[in-house]
């Protein structure tokens, strides 16, 4: 791979990813959704189950790409230190503000939520706009005084918000671990594995990191006299979320466990590491050929350890199982190795562009398509006496339920969903705008 080359095919890779985000996420009706677009129930894995973890090995192979390149020219440890501290911060930062986002729990006068409101749209505009201002097409001098002023806008409107929050939001059952805060804390420990260690000890780490998991789960008792067990709300991992984060902020839907809990972090830092091993073969000087086979071999590999270790340790993406961490690792190098050969080598990438599209600012459309989501299910008027209606229901109802059947329905919303935010990242695209923290 040539230095100063993009990998075309991790961005289409990426996007891929985000858009299977996107529709996962965004369904119509969640009692009428196709099976290979749930969550497993408990043990085992479903094409969803592919896509975080997918996501998480990216994030790795990106790591290799990005930092491999800075660790080659010499670069400054503090400065990428600094790098990996602010992105890990911003993304975790994006991950509660999600949480937390439209109506923050505000508790105040009508006029302090007015404020709140102006406030945080001042605060997401300053930010986008000082985001398009670090492109290319805008180095000029007076461009990049904006950009600093800008910055100063978001940080005091940020401030006032927090001034009010002090006094006017209930944070008391916030949500505090999350995709995006899994994300940021992955980045930050794997980034930080591959700045000071060599890709062999780094395959050590991991093994050490899926033995480790794989005897603490199944051997260590939980405090309170309950045997070692792997059954929701009762194992070792959701005793240790109701004990770091306080069963007040974890997921609504489970109450007891949160499926990006703490302890089962630790493993998902086992997939970056596979992305990251994954990068420097992709980085090596072995050919395009010789780089697709070795992909698919490891990938291969993994497959059948993961099934193997099912049998004694299940593959499950809410623990996220060492046997899962294989399994879905696996999958991520051929799904990748498909790609390269197609994209990359063979040059048929026609079919790509969408998924490019997506790929190229995917933190950004994943964080607008959980804004826009929760803001068509927030915004409500008033139908009747006892009847009110949300944006989401309406377009649902006047849309989709009409016209197909109930699965279908459901799925066109999506879909719809995933178009429109596709149509945004175009925006961006068309004129070379790419987001980044």
């Amino acid at each position: 791979m040539e230095p100063s080359k993009r990998l075309l095919s991790l961005d289409v890779f990426r996007g891929l990813t985000i858009a299977g985000m996107i529709l996962v996420n965004n369904p119509g009706d969640w009692g009428n959704i196709y099976a290979p677009l749930r969550h497993a129930a408990w043990h085992g894995c479903t094409p969803t189950d592919w896509i975080f973890p997918f996501f998480l090995f990216i994030v790795g192979v990106a790591i290799s790409i990005a930092l491999g390149k800075r660790k080659d020219r010499g670069d400054a440890p503090a400065a990428m230190y600094r790098k990996i501290g602010y992105r890990a911060a911003v993304i975790f930062g994006l991950g509660v503000f999600l949480a937390a986002f439209p109506h923050f729990r505000f508790e105040g006068p009508a006029w302090l939520r007015t404020a709140h409101y102006l406030l945080l749209s001042v605060a997401m505009l300053a930010v986008f706009v000082r985001e398009i201002f670090d492109q290319e097409l805008f180095q000029s001098p007076g461009y990049q005084n904006a950009r600093k002023g800008l910055g100063y806008v978001a940080v005091g409107a940020a401030i006032l918000m927090a001034m009010i929050g002090l006094n006017h939001y209930y944070l008391g059952t916030l949500r505090i671990p999350g995709v995006l805060q899994r994300i940021a804390i992955v980045y930050a420990a794997a980034s930080l594995l591959f700045l000071h260690y060599s890709p062999r000890v780094l395959f050590g780490v991991a093994v050490f990191l899926l033995l480790g998991y794989w005897g603490v789960m199944t051997l260590v008792p939980v405090p309170g006299g309950v045997a070692p067990n792997l059954e929701p709300g009762t194992n070792l991992a959701a005793w240790s979320d109701r004990v770091v984060f306080g069963i007040q902020h974890l997921w609504s839907q489970s109450k007891t466990w949160d499926p990006e809990g703490f302890l089962s972090t630790i493993p998902a830092i086992g997939t970056a590491i596979a992305g990251i091993l994954t990068g420097e073969l992709l980085r090596s000087s072995k050919t395009g050929m010789q780089k697709v086979i070795w992909l698919l071999i490891s990938g291969a590999v993994l497959i059948a350890l993961g099934q193997l270790w099912n049998l004694v340790f299940p593959i499950n993406k809410a623990l996220w199982t060492s046997s899962y961490v294989l399994y879905v690792g696996g999958l991520a190098q051929v799904f990748l190795a498909a790609s390269y050969w197609l994209i990359d080598l063979k040059g048929i990438k026609a079919w790509s562009k969408p998924f490019e599209i997506y790929g190229v600012n995917a933190l950004f459309a994943f964080v607008l398509s959980g804004v826009l989501a929760k803001l068509m299910s927030a915004i409500h008027w008033q139908v009747d006496a006892e009847t009110t209606q949300t944006v989401r229901g309406w377009l649902y109802d006047t849309l989709f339920t009409p016209y197909f059947s109930p699965i279908n329905a459901s799925l066109g919303f999506a879909i719809l969903h995933i178009a429109f935010i596709f149509l945004c990242s175009w925006a961006l695209y068309r004129y070379r705008i790419f987001i980044k923290v």
